[in-house]
């Protein structure tokens, strides 16, 4: 399994595998995990990872990209 920074819009896909946090955990930093359905962050980067919306509809940054080796 890679580990990929989600901090940068390039390395985000719809269909990825992610760990995000959502707006109400940001204070304890705990995650959530999903599948990408929407990325929500136009810009290239951002410094408190990219935005995306889940396939579940929760909505928060990403920490951690999940992406197995095939």
């Amino acid at each position: 399994m890679t580990i990929l920074s989600g901090t940068e819009r390039k390395n985000i896909t719809p269909g990825l595998s992610v760990a995000i946090v959502l707006k109400k955990d940001q204070r304890s930093g705990t995650l959530t995990h999903g599948i990408v359905k929407d990325i929500l962050t136009s810009a290239p980067k951002h410094t408190h990872g990219i935005k995306v919306r889940l396939q579940n509809g929760e909505v928060g940054r990403v920490k951690v990209i999940k992406e197995t080796n095939s």
